[in-house]
């Protein structure tokens, strides 16, 4: 095991190197020029999130893929994520995460748009997207969009599986003594039975747990400010000044600085939000959306909830308690956490262990559907049986594997899976501009826009794809 966390840690440090973080970030910034700064329209993206579209084609509603998307980002990487960043980037790192959120909102909003955009329909109706379709039928770039799928199902089980399992187990153990076997087992048998219901069972089941969990967690952290009050304004200050600090901050491991403040505030941005990544544009292709820019709006509003809002209320927290309690060793994660949520009495460890429950529960969810839909695209339905058995059987793996190899291998399929998505919004981008002048600038966002493709026959459908390109050539 220690050889194995050795070896991904190099892995994934060679990923998320410059090159990478460059190009993440630098398509945030382009996109959000080149779309004149589409966060300005948060008001009406959050409007749309709750109004119901008539005579549309979607497999759930819009606030339901939402819901689902919210439920697959809103994960122990709000929790476990930041406390990390902070443990070995220094409290600047929530600084670079919660500038990736706001910068991602345009990115995000490119995904959603282009997943609509590019979707096909099955022959029993079920609506199907995400880059493999924009890279395959946007770009022609059938090779790309494979291996996007390949780097995503291996994502699914690292991201959204094993780290997600990982956290509640071991936080589990540590505060109540429960076996992680005994976690695991619970997760993977919970997970099994909502699975069997696919895309319109997750919503359903996340358009519940969804509000409830982000209320639960949120008041909590609004009570550790109150508690806190006198140091809510330091740790602000604390927070922007180490970001920009080439020391190593207080928090931060030995010689973090600069670089390492944006490496890990950068990715555990990405890790949280998902903006860049590619995921949550498969689940917004499922959505009863009237035009391509209506979900692009709505998928946009999860990337502020996730990381603008709730990244950065837990950002706050920790800090804030590194603070009040000068001296305390503050260089792991699970540490920091306990140490904000203790100042909650009595019940602030039951408050934490809620939290993550609920966000690692929801993200099995999410995740599962973005695994299923990427094996699907290369294996088709056939092999869906075998995935699922693997997702349950991965949970219980996840909970007893040690934490920072699991974070590792997330952390690297991460990068492999943003190139391909990136690629996809880069080359696009003439496309996404186009629709958005024909429908958000024309001020025309309630116009019904073009039906997606009828695939004849799912098992042929890249073939057809293709003859129809040839066909119009």
């Amino acid at each position: 095991m220690e050889e194995l966390t050795a070896l991904t840690e190099k892995i994934s440090g060679l990923l998320w190197g410059w090159p990478l973080i460059i190009m993440l970030v630098g398509t945030h910034i382009y996109l959000t020029i080149k779309l004149r700064f589409p966060q300005r329209h948060l008001p009406t993206a959050i409007r749309l999130t709750f109004s119901r579209e008539k005579d549309t084609s979607g497999d759930v509603s819009a606030m339901g893929a939402l819901s689902t998307a919210l439920a697959a980002t809103i994960g122990t990487g709000n929790i476990v994520g930041v406390g990390t960043a902070i443990a070995l980037g220094g409290p600047g790192a929530v600084f670079w995460c919660w500038l990736t959120g706001v910068l991602g909102m345009a990115t995000k909003y490119g995904e959603g748009l282009l997943a609509v955009k590019y979707r096909v329909r099955t022959q029993n109706g079920e609506m199907l997207g995400g880059p493999m379709y924009a890279l395959e039928r946007g770009l022609g770039m059938k090779w790309l969009a494979v291996l996007f799928c390949i780097f995503a199902s291996i994502a699914a089980f690292g991201i959204g599986n094993m780290v997600q399992a990982n956290s509640v187990a071991n936080m589990l153990h540590d505060g109540y003594n429960i076996p992680t076997s005994l976690t695991g087992a619970v997760l993977s048998a919970a997970a099994a039975l909502v699975m069997l219901f696919g895309v319109k069972g997750i919503a359903r089941v996340c358009s519940f747990l969804v509000p409830f969990m982000a209320f639960f967690y949120i008041a909590g952290c609004i009570v550790i400010l109150f508690l806190q009050a006198d140091f809510i304004v330091p740790a602000a200050l604390h927070i922007v000044k180490s970001a920009f600090s080439p020391e190593a901050a207080t928090g931060g491991m030995a010689g973090a600085g600069i670089a390492a403040s944006i490496r890990y505030g950068v990715s555990r941005g990405l890790f949280s939000n998902e903006s860049g990544l590619g995921s949550a544009p498969i689940v917004a292709a499922a959505a009863r959306a009237k035009n391509p820019v209506r979900q692009a709006l709505v998928s946009m509003t999860g990337t502020f909830w996730d990381t603008v809002v709730i990244c950065a209320l837990t950002g706050i927290v920790l800090v804030s308690s590194m603070l009040s309690h000068p001296g305390t060793d503050c260089h792991g994660s699970t540490t920091l956490i306990r140490l904000a949520f203790s100042c909650i009495p009595a019940i602030g460890p039951a408050v934490l262990s809620v939290g993550l429950l609920t966000f690692a529960a929801s993200t099995l969810l999410g995740w599962s559907y973005y695994g299923e839909k990427a094996i699907e695209y290369l294996g088709g339905k056939k092999i869906i049986t075998f995935y699922r058995t693997a997702w349950v059987v991965a949970i219980f793996c996840g909970a007893v594997m040690k934490l920072q190899a699991v974070w590792n291998i997330a952390d690297s399929m991460n990068a492999l899976m943003a190139l391909p998505n990136l690629i996809s919004l880069v080359l696009l981008t003439g496309v996404i501009k186009k629709e958005t002048k024909k429908y958000l600038w024309s001020g025309q966002i309630d116009r019904h826009g073009s039906s997606p493709i009828e695939i004849l026959k799912l098992k042929h459908e890249h073939k057809w794809l293709r003859h129809i390109r040839k066909t119009k050539k």
